[in-house]
């Protein structure tokens, strides 16, 4: 059964012509969840024929807006699509006044309940357990309260038998910090922002942000199987600089364009 990352947004905070901002949409065994939600979300899903009715579960990292403005579009399009099943949003606790925004001035017509699960850990916690995925939540450090996700397989005795259950984690915007290697171990695939090539080091620091050699010691220290950078600054339109310096920390570490799929394994 499938498991696979479909990237539907590469950008940081500034536009980028051909790039979205942040979010990515993961298929486990049939079911789909989205992470984070910047603008131009819904639009790449159609183009890469995700259904909207078929989400489960979003999970946001944090309230800045190239990973959230696209959130009230996807809400509302869910709900002219005629969605009646409940959309489990995982997101700080400070997206409740979004949210109500939202459903103050845009709730007519939604039909289908939005339960929000505020996000507020200091160390890996069980969020999400149902049929076959567990996701455990855990802190990065940001500007402001942001939160990584990683995504267990859980497989059934036969299954365990013929194979070993796949994983994934998603670092957003966050700085270097070593625990966080430990919260990843292993995974088959880390999607890690690297916001700045080496060279903006500096910037990357003033800004609680990661550098492609941050993301890539990370990987390393991790044992991951797979690296996947993304989160481009607007300065440098060249991505496989970001890759070319991945790879000398990193050797299996990749720049992700929108619209790449990697699957997981």
């Amino acid at each position: 059964m499938n498991f696979d990352l479909k990237i539907l947004g590469t950008a940081s905070a500034m536009p980028i012509s051909d790039k979205n901002p942040s979010a990515q949409a993961l298929q486990v065994q049939g079911r789909l969840f989205l992470i984070d939600c910047g603008e131009g979300t819904q639009q790449r899903m159609r183009q890469m024929h995700l259904s909207f009715l078929k989400v489960e579960a979003l999970f946001l990292s944090h309230i800045h807006g190239d990973h959230l403005f696209g959130i009230f579009g996807l809400l509302s399009t869910m709900a002219m699509y005629g969605r009646s099943e409940k959309l489990h949003i995982f997101a700080p606790a400070s997206f409740a006044p979004v949210l109500r925004f939202f459903l103050s001035y845009f709730g007519e017509g939604v039909n289908y309940e939005i339960e929000h699960h505020p996000l507020d850990c200091k160390a890996p916690e069980l969020v999400f357990s149902k049929k076959n995925l567990e996701v455990l939540a855990f802190p990065l450090q940001h500007k402001i309260d942001c939160f990584g996700f990683r995504f267990n397989e859980v497989l059934t005795a036969r299954q365990a038998e013929k194979r070993a259950p796949r994983s994934f984690a998603y670092c957003s915007d966050t700085m270097y910090f070593p625990e966080l290697a430990g919260w990843v171990k292993g995974v088959n695939l880390l999607y890690h922002e690297a916001t700045y090539p080496q060279a903006l080091a500096d910037k990357a620091a003033a800004r609680f942000h990661s550098t492609t050699h941050d993301a890539a010691r990370t990987a390393l220290e991790a044992g991951v199987g797979k690296l996947v950078v993304a989160h481009y600054t607007s300065r440098e339109r060249d991505i496989s600089l970001f890759e070319k310096e991945c790879r000398v920390i990193f050797p299996n570490s990749f720049a992700a364009n929108d619209g790449d799929v990697f699957e997981i394994d």
